[in-house]
């Protein structure tokens, strides 16, 4: 069992000068650039007294993560089950972790920051014209920026559509669920929850009349 820094460190060779040099304190054209065209990313986030770590898929329209300066991020809270974990979390430990994803490219990006949640009009009006006017944005201060190689990709072939399951072969969500809680649940088809969530979706884009 590995207990220890430098029991670890022994069955690795150190890292190379690129991949030390390539961490950024800032969001540079690049990383802009990546962060303009991304729809989709993944927060991870902690929380008070040893509670167990979050990380949650994150989407919207590309971009709908905004760069507002070179050290900080608006992330629009965007309606979900309501249970809140991120955004707990970062009440009592501001510490977040990003991965951007583009779809069919290999490479990602990471920022690791610290978060503020910000509900005044001054943050959640810079949304209102996009699919949703959120409750609160996430105010990120960038402290650590760099682009992921393309290896677990290329790995993984994630892209790669003749590499995909069969979804046939996979059982409803609400299937899932059901099995989990208990038969009392209602059976609903794939395509009825499919449909629910794209009504859902279709409400996100009626224009806040508050």
């Amino acid at each position: 069992m590995i207990q220890t820094l430098e029991q670890l460190r022994s069955l690795y060779a150190a890292p190379g000068e690129r991949a030390r040099l390539k961490q950024l304190s800032h969001v540079d054209i690049h990383a802009r650039r990546f962060i303009a065209l991304s729809p989709f990313c993944v927060l991870a986030s902690g929380g008070a007294n040893g509670r167990l770590l979050d990380a949650s898929p994150r989407g919207g329209d590309p971009g709908f993560v905004k760069v507002l300066d070179d050290h900080t991020l608006l992330f629009p809270d965007s309606g979900g089950n309501n249970r809140l974990d991120t955004l707990e979390n970062l009440l009592a430990d501001p510490r977040l972790s990003l991965i951007f994803l583009l779809p069919g490219v290999d490479e990602t990006l990471r920022v690791n920051g610290r978060a503020r949640l910000r509900d005044e009009a001054e943050f959640v009006d810079r949304f209102a014209q996009e699919r949703q006017r959120p409750k609160l944005v996430i105010e990120i201060a960038v402290q650590e920026l760099y682009l992921h190689c393309a290896k677990a990709f290329m790995r993984s072939r994630l892209w790669t559509p003749e590499t995909w399951p069969d979804r046939a072969g996979l059982p409803s969500m609400n299937q899932m669920i059901r099995d989990q809680l208990g038969a009392h649940l209602v059976l609903e088809s794939e395509e009825a929850t499919r449909a629910r969530y794209l009504a859902q979706l279709a409400q996100e884009r009626t224009p806040d009349k508050d």
